[in-house]
């Protein structure tokens, strides 16, 4: 008889597994919001100092705030015709554009388009001011004066055109990279045979490539979505928010308003009310889209 016994079997506990992943979540995602949310309901301004716990900050945004339609505004065109035309639309393009012509040359084409989001957002951002740059040596006066054209002043004529036009080129690239993927998913047998049964290449497109990409477009669409209403750098880099306000979205506000103008608290009650539209939105896009088919189990395992 063996002098060894087996272990006793110890119940398995994911918490402690989990635990890690846990407290980062709780660091540096729930304290923040909570002390965000706590920070709102205050007077803190440039000094740091509470001095009472008030709910003028959200009467101010409903109600004093004249800049606040504005800024809506101007985020529903931003972010609506930058994920629209460029993230979803042209990097739905891309995708297929890419993906029809020999593998090196797409390859090489991907790539070459990945570079902006390769590249620093300061690098980036100072390439926009060259190119949108009011004086002659501005790279798109340049171009203009040899057809003998006036020069454009981009950064005070057309401030949100230049931020929307700056982002989606750099925000084509991520729906670039996953529609590729899921293009290159579909078995190639279903476009033959969509083919040898007479379908051109519009028909193979809209009955066989498009289906495939209905669930990744879901996905992009609110991913994007709530990347472009929560970030700003390259608008804060090129145009500033300006002139004035005419380019300041949502989330750029809330920065001005508490780093710039030091009233932190209310900059607290913007971020709030950013967290609210974002949660609202995302809710909404789950249920028009039905994003809950997309998790939904497989109705053919196959083994």
């Amino acid at each position: 008889m063996s002098q060894f016994q087996p272990r006793a079997h110890r119940p398995a506990r994911p918490m402690l597994y989990l635990a890690p992943a846990i407290a980062l979540l709780a660091v540096f995602f729930l304290a923040p919001i909570v002390v965000n949310t706590v920070i709102a309901f205050t007077d803190m301004g440039a000094n740091l100092r509470v001095g009472q716990f008030t709910t003028q900050n959200f009467e101010r945004i409903v109600q004093r705030d004249a800049r606040m339609p504005m800024v809506l505004l101007t985020t529903l065109i931003y972010v609506s015709a930058t994920l629209f035309i460029f993230n979803v639309g042209l990097g739905a393009l891309l995708a297929m554009t890419s993906t029809s012509i020999p593998d090196k040359l797409g390859n090489f084409f991907r790539g070459l388009w990945l570079l902006p989001r390769m590249s620093p957002a300061v690098l980036y951002g100072i390439l926009w001011i060259w190119i949108a740059d009011p004086s002659p040596s501005g790279l798109l006066n340049q171009v203009t004066g040899t057809f003998g054209l006036p020069p454009i002043n981009l950064r005070n004529d057309f401030p949100l055109f230049l931020v929307i036009l700056a982002n989606g080129v750099v925000g084509a690239s991520f729906a670039m990279v996953i529609l590729t993927s899921s293009i290159r998913s579909i078995p190639s047998h279903l476009a033959n045979a969509a083919r040898v049964d007479g379908a051109s290449e519009w028909g193979v497109l809209r009955h066989v490539v498009a289906p495939a990409l209905s669930q990744p477009i879901r996905m992009i669409t609110i991913y994007q979505a709530l990347s472009l209403m929560t970030t700003f750098e390259y608008i804060l880099l090129i145009t500033g928010g300006g002139p004035v306000y005419d380019s300041t979205p949502y989330a750029l506000y809330i920065y001005r308003r508490a780093f710039e103008n030091g009233a932190y608290s209310y900059g607290a009650a913007l971020a709030l009310g950013l967290m609210v539209i974002g949660v609202a939105v995302t809710l909404l896009h789950w249920r028009v889209t039905n994003m809950r088919s997309t998790f939904a189990a497989p109705k053919i395992e196959v083994l």
